[in-house]
């Protein structure tokens, strides 16, 4: 095995982690520019900049173990797929998730992508191994009293009548109907609540009626009393400033906005209020059919992850409607 290197210029040194100590001398100078072609030509944030020093020192420092040395360029082009799995191994022995193993195997393959281009060293191996499967991330819907206050900072935060209203119509659609943002937005004029219920098309161009509560239909009364824009019924219901179909981005950067204010997490997204929709729904004894049907899922399953209550709302709701849990 080649010797480590020893020593880098004085700029690196106080730009760069310490993984650069750890590989061999040619391979320490290769991946000291690719750390310096992530500083300066792809303009990585300090904090990309420490992950991704992190994971470059975890994995030199393996392959010193696992080699028995520093690892050279050589070393690193006859790397085999075996070897890249026992790197991955080896991390999740340390106790990493699937997320941050994904996330250093993106990393290295990115290392050994520059090492090509630049005519260091030829490895595809890396790519040959699978991404570890990160587990799906559950819904994180708001508390009530969160879902309220969270629509009506994004309400107060503007300053012209009409956009509160139409920012106040908007969530309370998600929040309260279960809309999809973009389902929201792509009402249209005709589609305007005018009644107890409302005809929503979703994914996959499938209908759904959902009932609309009295305070929504108030909220979408009153935003198109004030709104400055004639509403067609061919033409959209909700506009943004310059009188063209509301983007979605305003309505992601209006729910950003009050979260900060109010320091909610940052699953506080407009996405959130319908899981809210759908957890407060059960909460107070709703069956997941009908809120499947409600939310135009197609898999009862789907359902089940839009639905966070804890298990005393559940027994609850278990004692409530299950025939054996009336019995003597």
């Amino acid at each position: 095995m080649a010797q480590p290197a020893t020593a880098v210029s004085d700029g690196a040194a106080q730009a760069a982690p310490a993984f650069f100590v750890l590989a061999a001398e040619d391979a320490a100078l290769a991946a000291r520019g690719w750390y310096d072609w992530l500083a300066k030509e792809k303009r990585y944030s300090r904090h990309t900049l420490r992950a991704y020093g992190q994971d470059m020192a975890a994995f030199f420092a393996f392959l010193a173990e696992h080699l028995g040395g520093p690892a050279s360029l050589a070393d690193l082009a006859a790397l085999r797929p075996a070897d890249f799995r026992a790197f991955l191994n080896r991390r999740r022995l340390d106790g990493l998730e699937a997320t941050s193993l994904a996330r250093q195997l993106s990393c290295v393959r990115g290392f050994f992508r520059r090492l090509q281009r630049q005519g260091h060293a030829v490895n595809a191996a890396a790519n040959l191994i699978r991404t570890p499967k990160r587990k799906q991330a559950l819904p994180k819907p708001l508390s009530l009293s969160g879902a309220q206050a969270v629509i009506g900072e994004a309400e107060a935060a503007r300053d012209e009548p009409w956009l509160q209203a139409r920012d106040a119509a908007v969530l309370l659609l998600l929040y309260g109907a279960g809309l999809r943002l973009g389902e929201a937005i792509g009402l249209n004029g005709r589609d305007q609540p005018r009644g107890d219920s409302l005809t929503v098309t979703g994914k996959g161009n499938k209908q759904r009626l959902l009932p609309i509560l009295p305070v929504v239909r108030q909220a979408v009364a009153e935003y198109v009393r004030l709104c400055p824009y004639a509403i067609t019924p061919d033409g959209p219901l909700f506009f943004g400033v310059r009188g063209k179909r509301l983007d979605p981005a305003i309505m992601q950067k209006a729910m950003r906005d009050a979260r900060r204010a109010l320091m909610l997490p940052e699953t506080a997204t407009p996405h959130a209020l319908r899981h809210s929709f759908a957890t407060h729904l059960l909460g107070q004894g709703g069956d997941l059919r009908t809120i499947q049907e409600l939310l135009g899922h197609a898999s009862l399953s789907t359902t089940q992850r839009y639905t966070d209550v804890d298990a005393e709302a559940l027994l609850k709701v278990y004692k409530n409607a299950h025939p054996r849990a009336t019995m003597g």
